[in-house]
């Protein structure tokens, strides 16, 4: 897909954020030292994404829709594990767009409530991302609306790769760059913007390895589809156009466990006081379990993407 290529990539991604600057939040980068977590001596960059609009990263690819695509008067339909559903939703009332978001079971509770505080028509839909997916097409054959899919398409890619962009500006000197990957739409858009000046590598549940299955089949193939991050990080396949852009850009990807998650959660919680969903902390689970070992003096980001949980409680 060359012309994947063409649509996303450093001079796009910085128009679309220029587009969507006013309706995002700059989020903050805090630095700490490695040792702090008893990693080898380096330091880390943690991105806050999960202050983001919505708790995380995916108010930028939300907005990214509304803003640059003609939206019907029927308004705007997303399927999601949560966070997705609940960035359209927060876009759409920001922007007075009608919106109805499909949901799974094993989405969250603080997904559902967030949705739910925005105002959208709220349909939960089947066990999995795919089933709430399915539904949501049907709908839109139905309705006419506009579907704004969680991670396969450019304009959700050109959004959150605007993160990469940011990053690069508070951050300029970065060795590399850990991101989780779900579906492969944040993934794709940051690695977009770096296209190799940093080595961005993919975090993936062991219970859901969209995006290493497709590297070593050579195309987007199916996944296992649960674990403890399902409802973030469980889409079943890494998206066709997400592919070609992190075949050429995603230096490797890394297997964490469930287990390592948790611990990812209870490290940040007492440590910095975070609070991040699963997802949000499976990049940094890759730190914390030793799945990514670090070299003296490398310095290391992290996204910390989502923080839609109604768990507080991260001590042992």
């Amino acid at each position: 897909m060359p012309d994947v290529f063409a649509a996303i990539n450093r001079e796009q991604i910085g128009r679309c954020e220029r587009l969507i600057r006013p309706y995002v939040r700059r989020t903050p980068v805090i630095e700490v030292d490695a040792a702090d977590f008893a990693l080898t001596p380096g330091k880390l960059f943690l991105k806050l994404e999960l202050l983001q609009h919505s708790g995380s990263f995916k108010a930028r690819g939300a907005f990214a829709n509304l803003l640059s695509r003609d939206v019907p008067g029927v308004g705007v339909v997303a399927a999601s594990g949560g966070n997705h559903g609940a960035a359209v939703a927060y876009a759409a009332m920001q922007l007075q767009v009608p919106a109805r978001i499909f949901i799974p079971h094993v989405s969250s509770p603080a997904k559902v409530q967030r949705i739910r505080e925005y105002g959208a028509d709220l349909v939960v839909e089947g066990q999995r991302y795919a089933d709430a997916l399915a539904a949501s097409e049907a709908w839109v054959k139905q309705s006419q609306a506009m579907p704004v899919h969680a991670f396969d398409q450019d304009e959700t890619m050109l959004g959150q790769g605007s993160l990469g962009l940011e990053f690069a500006e508070q951050v300029p000197d970065m060795d590399t760059l850990l991101v989780s990957v779900g579906g492969g739409g944040l993934i794709a858009g940051i690695a977009a913007w770096y296209a190799g000046r940093v080595s961005v590598v993919g975090v993936e549940p062991f219970a859901s390895p969209t995006l290493t299955k497709a590297l070593d089949a050579g195309r987007p193939v199916d996944a296992e589809a649960g674990g403890l991050a399902a409802d973030s990080l469980a889409p079943r396949r890494i998206g066709e156009r997400v592919f070609p852009i992190a075949q050429a850009y995603v230096a490797k990807t890394l297997l964490v466990s469930d287990a390592a998650i948790k611990q990812a959660q209870h490290a940040l919680w007492r440590t910095l006081r975070l609070v991040a969903e699963p997802g949000g902390a499976a990049a940094f689970s890759a730190l914390t379990s030793g799945a990514y070992k670090g070299k003296p003096g490398e310095r290391i980001g992290v996204v910390i993407s989502g923080g839609n949980t109604t768990a507080v409680n991260f001590e042992p």
